[in-house]
């Protein structure tokens, strides 16, 4: 009797040690769908209304490379949802604090399967880009509260791993809806959606997990809604809704999502390959997307070649633009804009223009993503890349991101990079050319580099002066005036980031000191 017992035990241990085994799929999906009030109370949901606050943020504009992201503004908004005809407008009201100054923006926008347009204070509409739409349309159903419906009926419902979030591993599925796939990921206790997942590619991040991280449930007319929604790239929260009211199934008038005639005619259907979603998604919150399925510059433009002097050219046309200096054995090349779109081009240009010119150098100015989303694609060229300090850490993290939902360049090609940091100043210099780096304290960022050219008397500056209009006096400017009056540059020809050139004469009211 006595082994009998102790088998007995020993077989009770067994049987407790054993992984609970895991659900399925449809399981957790009708579990879910029960907890947010029933299939027949979400399908009764054919609109809903609400009103609210949201904050945004961008880890890609931080003050410090790597460092917490950048508070953008806030926004009060009011949406109202057709889920029964997949149509949504959204009118905006925002207090946008970066970039600077400060401004307040008012606009509607509507998005219906086919189309959207933006409705701007005055009354004029104009279309979205092909790639807006869809990404518009995207946040449109991730954001459901009926989505999980989409996931019952999905013949592609498929058990995806168990995900993390934050210091979770929680189970989750995976689906196709309105095109898009998402990850649902469970909360065991609650089984309501812990977070509804996107894989996403970012030119700074790679591989990027999105997601939007409902919480604070609410009964709305027998639906469990959530009254916040946290968005986050990678863990980091990028925007944060609170909602303030909510009505389901209001009475919404057909004028609300009425299409002006002009829009009809110019309307483009949403993009179904090849959107860039989280710098169209990111740019949107920072009130900075250039709204063109080009993406790096405006319908009817282009990016060119622009001669400042012999053997220096400006990259011209697009949002943010390159510096380009011949030296004797190679190529030295200022920023690296957007994304492999970018470089890609400016690399075959240059290669055009000085045939059996090798790329030796990449400087980049400054870590924000809007001047070094396409670094990898230079050091795939086999370029050194030269930071300013101290930025170099983060370089190499970037240099080591695996991108593999959009391979680029070093993803099909890996090469080891080669990455140095200046503290303070460096001249790179040869029979030609000589090029001095200047790293200078200013407002905008930890780690700035401003590119002179003492021969050509050019000075290349990203940020703290943009050539692209009146140029008023700030405290970017004022910081730049101040580092050309420490290194003696008078009368210099001063090349944007942004923009195109003007001289330094032209602007010394916004240089000068306070």
């Amino acid at each position: 009797m006595r082994y009998a017992l102790i088998s007995a035990a020993l077989l009770l241990g067994a049987n407790l040690a054993q992984p609970a085994l895991a659900q399925k799929p449809s399981d957790l999906v009708a579990e879910a769908v029960k907890a947010e009030g029933g299939a027949d109370a979400l399908r009764a949901l054919k609109s809903y209304s609400v009103k609210g606050e949201a904050k945004f943020w961008e880890p890609g504009q931080s003050m410090a490379a790597g460092g917490e992201p950048r508070f953008l503004g806030t926004a009060m908004f009011a949406m109202s949802v057709d889920l029964a005809n997949g149509m949504a407008r959204t009118e905006w009201d925002r207090d946008q604090q970066y970039p600077p100054p400060a401004e307040k923006l008012k606009y509607t926008e509507v998005v219906e399967p086919k189309l959207g347009f933006v409705i701007d204070e005055k009354g004029a509409s104009k279309p979205m880009s092909a790639i807006r739409v869809a990404a518009e349309l995207r946040e449109m159903w991730r954001a459901a509260p009926t989505l999980l419906l989409k996931a019952m009926d999905a013949k592609d419902l498929a058990a995806a791993n168990n995900q993390t979030l934050g210091k979770q591993s929680l189970p989750a599925v995976s689906f196709v809806a309105g095109g898009n796939t998402f990850i649902v990921l469970f909360d065991p206790r609650s089984h309501l959606p812990a977070a509804i997942r996107s894989r996403d590619d970012d030119n700074i991040a790679g591989d990027s997990n999105y997601d939007l991280v409902p919480s604070d449930w609410k009964a709305v007319a027998g639906v469990q809604m959530p009254q916040t929604l946290s968005y986050r790239l990678n863990g980091l929260e990028v925007a944060h809704i609170s909602i303030k009211d909510e009505t389901a199934n209001p009475n919404l008038t057909a004028d609300l999502f009425n299409v002006p005639d002009a829009i009809k005619s110019a309307a483009k259907a949403p993009a179904t390959s090849g959107v860039p979603f989280q710098w169209v998604i990111r740019r949107l919150f920072l009130a900075r997307f250039l709204d063109s399925d080009n993406i790096i510059f405006p319908d009817g433009a282009g990016l060119k070649l622009v001669e400042l002097a012999p053997n220096v050219l400006h990259v011209e046309g697009g949002t943010a633009n390159h510096l380009i200096v011949n030296m004797k054995d190679g190529l030295l090349i200022v920023d690296a804009p957007y994304g492999e779109l970018q470089s890609r081009w400016t690399i075959d240009a240059v290669k055009q223009k000085f045939p059996g010119k090798p790329i030796k150098v990449l400087v980049l100015t400054h870590h924000h993503m809007d001047h070094t989303g396409g670094t990898r694609t230079f050091i795939a060229e086999g370029a050194q890349v030269i930071v300013p300090a101290p930025d170099k850490a983060y370089f190499e993290k970037v240099a080591r991101t695996t991108h593999t939902i959009v391979p680029d360049a070093l993803q099909k090609n890996p090469k080891a990079a080669r990455i140095s940091e200046v503290k303070d100043q460096q001249v790179i210099k040869d029979d030609t050319e000589e090029v001095r780096l200047y790293n200078i304290p200013n407002p905008h960022v930890k780690g700035m580099f401003f590119v002179y050219l003492p021969k050509e008397n050019i000075a290349y500056v990203t940020d703290l002066v943009s050539p692209r209009g009146k140029i008023d006096r700030s405290d970017n400017t004022i910081a730049f005036g101040e580092a050309l009056r420490k290194y003696g540059i008078t009368g210099a020809t001063i090349a944007g980031g942004h923009g195109n050139t003007t001289k330094q004469s032209e602007i010394e009211p916004a240089l000068a000191k306070n």
